[in-house]
């Protein structure tokens, strides 16, 4: 994988929120209500935010490509797949627009945010490119980062870990005492 982790440990282990957190899910089914709730909660609590909520333009099963990253800074939306017409067999992410969207959330931790929220440690991740280099530089900067990890990628999510990362599940509950820490 192209980016390295190093964070001392003495941080890594503070009861402050770890600054590496997965939000992890079963395959294929995106929690966005939990994303939701921790922007939610971030926002009630005054913590500033950068990175990316998920939304899906259209829940038709022929339609599950129609996927946007919704800048949490800015509000700017990105399609982040293809467009492959009606009779594609598959989603294809649009490494272009990824770039765009990651090269926006890099700026925006130039405002120093609390915490920078990621939709999913996906394919491209996996791959060692994708957003691990943001990722990385976030952590150097002393900023939370949550993202979203399908229950499929975790081996390679934690490869790229190792020991400075926990893992919540999409419990609400367990997500809200996730932001408490960060105070």
């Amino acid at each position: 994988m192209s980016a390295t982790l190093s964070v001392p440990m003495a941080e890594a282990a503070s009861p402050r929120a770890p600054l590496l957190t997965a939000l992890v899910y079963p395959q294929n089914k995106y929690p966005a209500p939990a994303f939701e709730a921790l922007v939610a909660c971030c926002r009630s609590r005054g913590v500033s935010l950068a990175g990316v909520l998920q939304h899906v333009v259209d829940a038709a099963p022929e339609r599950r490509c129609d996927v946007l990253l919704e800048d949490l800074a800015t509000g700017h939306r990105t399609p982040i797949f293809e467009n492959r017409g009606a009779g594609a067999a598959g989603c294809r992410l649009d490494e272009g627009a990824l770039a765009e969207a990651a090269a926006r959330i890099e700026d925006s931790l130039g405002s120093s945010p609390d915490v920078l929220v990621l939709n999913k440690f996906g394919r491209a991740e996996c791959d060692g490119g994708g957003l691990l280099d943001l990722i990385a530089n976030a952590m150097e900067r002393k900023v939370a980062v949550v993202i979203g990890v399908p229950q499929g990628n975790l081996p390679a999510w934690r490869s790229f870990a190792g020991d400075l990362a926990v893992e919540l599940s999409a419990d609400i509950g367990e997500i809200e005492r996730w932001v408490e820490r960060l105070s």
